[in-house]
């Protein structure tokens, strides 16, 4: 079995020039396998980087990566279900859908389901690939027991199984800007302070204890998750394909340490040490895979 390293969506509003050198970089110098790209939080920030679409998806092609396009991960308005159906609209590429409505449009033909849905149990998963989803990137919040029941699902399918392994742990979405309204604006008149907040925003909680992480509409755990010692229990399972988040920091480097942990060039425990001076700047988690409260780091892992 083939196993593959790829970078989701980038989450956070980056300005656009900053997002160009980031794919460039991911084309030039990581071993990424799929590299998805597209907006998927919020629609007002779209517009920014679409004009770049054409020449980053051709410089990742070139460099030998597959390109999957993300669907918006909440649809609420006009402007919002046409920007869905123009993505679920390019025949050249993979579509990851992100939202219900995508489905629609994706209907009958082969596409992604992303990390968005609630893919909780095996019947799901089985109706999704009824309608023509061919791989499935699971929700962030599953312990490992649901992941290998979905795993032999998915064999029995013949679809293929995504993980996040690194990254902020998406949590909820909501109809409002709490980034927005934290500095007294409104979701409509924004003015794009999120891109202050290249990582997200922390959220504290009332004696000071960093908690949450919010990102526009976003709400994201604080901790990040950090999955390096179960790469090998999952691989066991069956699944093949495991997703890093991208944040603002050497992406490069962490992927290359993803990659050397895969192909066991390196143990998990180098691999972490590592991360640690060059990954994310907050604690590492990994208490959803174990059953345990998702902010949690187990240790005997």
């Amino acid at each position: 079995m083939t196993v593959e390293l790829t970078i989701g969506p980038i989450l956070f509003h980056w300005p656009a020039e900053r997002k160009r050198d980031f794919y460039f970089r991911i084309a030039d110098e990581t071993p990424i396998d799929t590299v998805y790209i597209g907006e998927v939080i919020c629609s007002k920030r779209s517009p920014f980087f679409e004009p770049y679409y054409e020449e980053i998806s051709e410089r990742l092609q070139n460099a030998g990566k597959r390109v999957v396009f993300s669907s918006l991960a909440e649809v609420m308005i006009h402007r919002e279900r046409k920007m869905t159906e123009e993505i679920c609209s390019l025949d050249a590429y993979e579509i990851e859908a992100n939202d219900s409505s995508a489905l629609y449009h994706l209907r009958g033909k082969p596409h992604r389901i992303g990390p968005f849905f609630n893919v909780y149990n095996e019947d799901t998963m089985g109706f999704l690939a009824s309608k023509g989803a061919k791989h499935f990137t699971l929700p962030q919040e599953l312990p490992a027991t649901a992941l290998s029941n979905l795993a032999r699902k998915a064999r029995q399918l013949d679809v293929t199984i995504e993980v996040q392994v690194y990254g902020r742990v998406g949590l909820a979405l909501s109809a409002r800007c709490y980034h927005a309204r934290a500095h007294n604006r409104v979701k409509d008149n924004c003015q794009f302070v999120c891109e202050e907040d290249s990582d997200g925003m922390t959220l504290n909680t009332i004696n000071g204890t960093p908690f949450l992480s919010i990102n526009g509409i976003q709400t994201l755990s604080y901790h990040c998750l950090t999955l390096l010692n179960e790469l090998d229990d999952m691989k066991r399972m069956g699944i093949h394909a495991f997703r890093l988040s991208p944040h603002n920091h050497d992406m490069i480097k962490t992927s290359c340490l993803y990659r050397d942990v895969l192909d066991n060039k390196l143990s998990p425990k180098e691999a972490l040490s590592e991360l640690k001076k060059n990954g994310l700047q907050v604690p590492f988690s990994n208490g959803f895979y174990h059953g345990e409260d998702g902010y949690r780091w187990i240790k005997s892992a």
